[in-house]
Order: C-alpha cells, then sequence, then structure tokens
C-alpha cells in the first residue's frame, strides 16, 4: 500500500479507546515480532502499515507508543470472548476432556499485570485464563504489548468467575487461591487438573480475592517469605504472585 488517509488515521488512533475498539471489533498490534506473530495466528489482521510505506509523519500519528515502531497492524477481535454462566462449564476443555490447568483474574485492573500474567500462562502451558468481566480489557494497548506476543497463544475469555468456580467444583475439580492465612505453597497437596479442571485464581491488586470467591475456593495456599517469618513487603505483586504459585504446580505436577 502507497499513503494513509485521514479518515484511516483516525479510525485507528480511535482504537486506544476501548468504546471504539468495542465498536469495530479492532484492536492494534505495534512491532515487528508482534505484527509476525499475528500474522502467523488464527487473529484476522485487517491491514499492515509499514513505515517506509506511510513515511514517518503518518506512522507516528498512528502509533499508540512512545517510539513508534517500524510496522503497525490492525486485528479482528475474535469472537467468543465473552462467556455466559451457563456456558461456563465449556471453556474448562483441554483437548477432548474436561480437565486441565486453568488461571482465574479476579479484578486484575493493571494492564501491565494482566500482559504479563499472559506470558505466563504462555510460557507454563496454562490451559486457558478467564477473567472477571471488570478486569481490564485485554486488547488495551498496554496489555498486548505487554504479552509479547502470548496474546495470539493463550485461550482468553471473560466470565463470572462464581459462576466458574462453581461449575469446577460441581465437577469434583479444584479452585485454589493465594491467602495469609493458607497452607503453605511448598507443603501442601495440589491437583494440576490431569483428570478433572483445576483452577489458579489471582485476586485484585490491592483487595486480593474477593469475598464472593473466596468462599468458593477449596484449597487455601500461602506463599511464604524467606527466611520464614521475616517481615518483608505486605504481599507480591499479583503477576510475580502467579508466576510462582504457576511454577510450584508445573514442578510438582509435570506432564
Amino acid at each position: 500500500m502507497s499513503g494513509i488517509s485521514n479518515n484511516e488515521i483516525k479510525r485507528i488512533r480511535s482504537l486506544s479507546s476501548r468504546k471504539f475498539r468495542d465498536g469495530y471489533g479492532l484492536f492494534v498490534v505495534e512491532g515487528e515480532k508482534m505484527v509476525e506473530e499475528a500474522i502467523s495466528s488464527s487473529f484476522v489482521v485487517e491491514q499492515v502499515y509499514r513505515r517506509d510505506e506511510i513515511g514517518d509523519d503518518a506512522m507516528s500519528r498512528i502509533s499508540q507508543l512512545s517510539s513508534p515502531s517500524p510496522v503497525l497492524a490492525v486485528v479482528r477481535k475474535p469472537d467468543g470472548l465473552d462467556v455466559d454462566a451457563a456456558d461456563v462449564q465449556h471453556i474448562l476443555r483441554s483437548g477432548s476432556r474436561v480437565s486441565g490447568l486453568y488461571l482465574a483474574l479476579d479484578s486484575i485492573r493493571d494492564p501491565g499485570n494482566l500482559g504479563t500474567i499472559l506470558r505466563i500462562a504462555d510460557w507454563f502451558g496454562i490451559d486457558g485464563v478467564i477473567a472477571s468481566h471488570d478486569t481490564v480489557d485485554v486488547f488495551n494497548p498496554k496489555v498486548v504489548q505487554s504479552t509479547m506476543g502470548s496474546i495470539f497463544r493463550v485461550r482468553f475469555h471473560y466470565a463470572d468467575i462464581p459462576s466458574l468456580a462453581r461449575a469446577v467444583t460441581g465437577m469434583g475439580g479444584q479452585v485454589y487461591g493465594t491467602f495469609l492465612d493458607g497452607h503453605d505453597i511448598y507443603d501442601t497437596d495440589i491437583d494440576c487438573g490431569a483428570d478433572l479442571p483445576s483452577v489458579i485464581v489471582i485476586g485484585n491488586e490491592s483487595e486480593g480475592i474477593s469475598p464472593a470467591v473466596s468462599a468458593l475456593v477449596t484449597g487455601r495456599l500461602y506463599i511464604p517469605p524467606y527466611p520464614a517469618g521475616s517481615q518483608g513487603p505486605e504481599s507480591l505483586n499479583a503477576a510475580v504472585a502467579t508466576a510462582v504459585t504457576v511454577a510450584e504446580f508445573r514442578r510438582r505436577c509435570r506432564r
């Protein structure tokens, strides 16, 4: 392509707002590696804009980064992102079985945390990430960039987390969460979801896991500081806690 119209520039710039991302069903991806990831994924890439084709000024006008990258893509949001409470058990499926290890995000609000959590889920082979409806938009530009491409590989849905927890326990699965009064994660039996689904709940950055979800947790875990009993920070960052917890699950339940 050569050049870019003012209407195109206006539309792409509007995608920095969730209102317009939802309205158009589109989001922006920037950077050579990220755009390559989008093209090779199952996502539909609507258009690719290259700086050497549209010029530095146009690229700076459509970029959502402080330092515009050489390439930007407009990508269509996938269908089926939001799951109704009645259908929530349908996303608890690893292959042909209702099983697997999942993350449930209970009101994660920081874009950087959500992006990092998706990278963690990608690295450790999590079978799916399910977020509460008030979790930050997964297509927020800061989330997309911080996933470093994992957004195109990790199964992600929005759903009611209490409904998800009830579905899991109703199948005989487990729902885990980290609490200050929980059991030491390094000295507690855990189920990685080989036969039935297991869900690890990650709570809000400041409030932790909500009371409604806490009441449904079957395994209360605690990440101890080192050395034991030492006075450190009040809590771990949500993404850091996710990495520590998931790493321990995978260490003990390799499959």
